[in-house]
């Protein structure tokens, strides 16, 4: 009996903030023939405040996230973080993509990036969001929308700045029934670190419009570049 011969792999290199913990939601959305090479950056003593936001947008630390999957040769970077990728603006976000493509990245996406995408494609102009910042930060994520002709016409944040990754489902979803009006034609979740996965589909069904999430929105991008689907049945962005 001969063995069935590996599926030739395509390689997603992503960088993350220091405090990441979903790498299995990460997971979640690649299909099997494409692998993701997480690396993350240096360990700051930061909460997840302002502070730690413009910390972690800085070119230069993301940039050192391709030099740390060069040897596998990924053909797309993303750099998975929204406040990181957010807190410059629109030229912050560009100067991100250019400081990976610099490094040797064939591509790059950011996840503040990949969320406009996602927004064009669905033709979102009117949004509201859910984050589990402070105040600041969920102000910041309005602000960068706005710049790119988004109305945010609802946000809430939990107030977070630590164990984000520990929030549960049932707050999460709460947050998103709260949050959302009727004006919005969407909803998204902000920060790579709140799990998502299991929540889109079925608030979709119940608020009857698309909900999009940090990590969904950035690998979505991400295959994208390589002409592949993301998974996730049910889901609204995966659809169209």
């Amino acid at each position: 009996m001969g063995h069935t011969p590996p599926l030739q792999q395509s390689g997603i290199g992503v960088v993350v903030p220091f405090d990441f913990a979903l790498d299995r939601e990460l997971w979640r959305w690649v299909p099997d023939d494409v692998s993701l090479h997480i690396t993350r950056m240096p360990y700051a003593p930061l909460p997840a405040t302002l502070e730690m936001a413009v910390h972690i947008s800085d070119p230069a630390l993301v940039a050192q996230g391709y030099d740390d999957v060069r040897a596998v040769s990924p053909l797309v970077m993303a750099y998975a973080c929204t406040s990181g990728s957010f807190i410059g603006g629109l030229d912050g976000e560009t100067a991100l993509l250019s400081a990976m493509t610099a490094a040797g990245a064939p591509a790059a996406v950011t996840t503040s990036g990949a969320l406009l995408e996602a927004l064009a494609h669905l033709e979102v102009r009117r949004l509201a969001t859910a984050t589990p910042y402070v105040a600041e930060l969920t102000v910041g994520l309005t602000t960068y929308l706005a710049e790119a002709g988004v109305d945010v016409v609802a946000a809430a944040g939990l107030g977070l700045t630590s164990d984000i990754w520990m929030v549960p489902y049932d707050v999460t979803a709460g947050l998103v029934r709260d949050t959302d009006t009727d004006d919005a034609q969407a909803v998204f979740i902000s920060c790579t670190n709140l799990p998502t996965y299991d929540l889109i589909a079925e608030l979709e069904r119940e608020l009857g419009k698309p909900v999009l999430t940090a990590n969904q929105v950035t690998l979505w991008s991400a295959l994208r570049v390589l002409g592949r689907k993301a998974v996730g049945a049910g889901q609204w962005l995966l659809e169209r």
